[in-house]
């Protein structure tokens, strides 16, 4: 790998959390073929388990390694020749065999606490979603499982949310779960992957990568999420709208959602109108 030049520091680090991350694979892989080798027997159960773990820690590593890198050469590329700079983002939407790729994190009471998508359509429908409090996010997490819906399918599971997707050209979503142990932090959802090269084990697999390495883990980067929207804005569009209409903040933040989801803009964008005094309801 080329590490010379002047990168941003985000690529740099990347880098070297791209290097860390394949060092892990490898010697979990070791572990794990190791552990392989001594499983000759039925009874040897927990050698078999062992090498089960330590060959999905290699994955994990792995999957987490190739982002990484693909990042960084999308930044020493984009160095070079100028123009916007890349999303991490992105690379995840490739590795998924889309363009269309949306990681959601999600707080306790499984609302929505911030976004980052790879394109247009995959950030407008993280906002319709969020918008109209239905969809494919909202239910892997709940059900900590994957969820898949394509066609009309969208729209009897989602009566709000699937006709608006399938209005921005949508055909298809699945969202897996981003798990940590005993809990679940948000959702990664695909937007119309290729079939030929996409499947929900795939999916699951670059999830894990993303939580448990990139996000959280040791191989994390800060700030790698370029983009990322979080709705912190939109809870104070709320507050503002709860003063001047005098009601609870709960239902004026449903009305920051009508508003955004009935003049067609993000809702982000409605938000900070409303903070700014640009834009007043009621």
């Amino acid at each position: 790998m080329d590490l010379k030049g002047d990168l941003p520091p985000e690529a740099a680090l990347a880098w070297s959390r791209a290097i860390r991350a394949r060092e892990r694979a490898e010697r979990a892989l070791l572990l794990a073929e190791r552990y392989e080798s001594l499983s000759g027997s039925a009874a040897d159960d927990t050698f078999r388990r062992l090498a089960a773990l330590h060959r999905g820690t290699a994955i994990r590593h792995q999957v987490a390694a190739d982002l990484l890198e693909a990042h960084a050469r999308r930044a020493t590329q984009w160095i070079r020749s100028g123009g916007p700079p890349p999303l991490f983002m992105t690379g995840v939407a490739e590795a998924c065999g889309t363009r269309s790729v949306a990681v959601t994190l999600v707080d306790d009471g499984r609302r929505q606490v911030a976004t980052a998508s790879s394109d247009e359509p995959s950030s407008k429908a993280q906002d319709l979603e969020y918008v109209l409090g239905e969809g494919p996010v909202q239910e892997a997490v709940r059900r900590r499982a994957p969820v898949e819906a394509s066609g009309s399918v969208l729209s009897g599971r989602w009566p709000g949310y699937g006709p608006a997707v399938a209005a921005l050209g949508i055909a298809q979503v699945v969202a897996v779960p981003l798990e940590v142990p005993g809990d679940c932090i948000g959702a990664l959802t695909v937007f119309d992957p290729h079939p030929r090269v996409a499947s929900t084990a795939l999916f699951s697999r670059v999830a894990d990568a993303l939580t448990r390495s990139v996000l959280l883990g040791k191989d994390a980067v800060p700030g790698l999420f370029g983009g990322i929207d979080y709705r912190a804005v939109v809870h104070q569009a709320a507050g503002v709208v709860a003063v001047q209409l005098d009601c609870r903040v709960d239902d004026a933040l449903e009305l920051v959602k009508a508003r955004a989801f009935a003049d067609g803009r993000p809702i982000g964008e409605v938000a900070t109108d409303i903070v700014n005094r640009q834009l007043k309801l009621g």
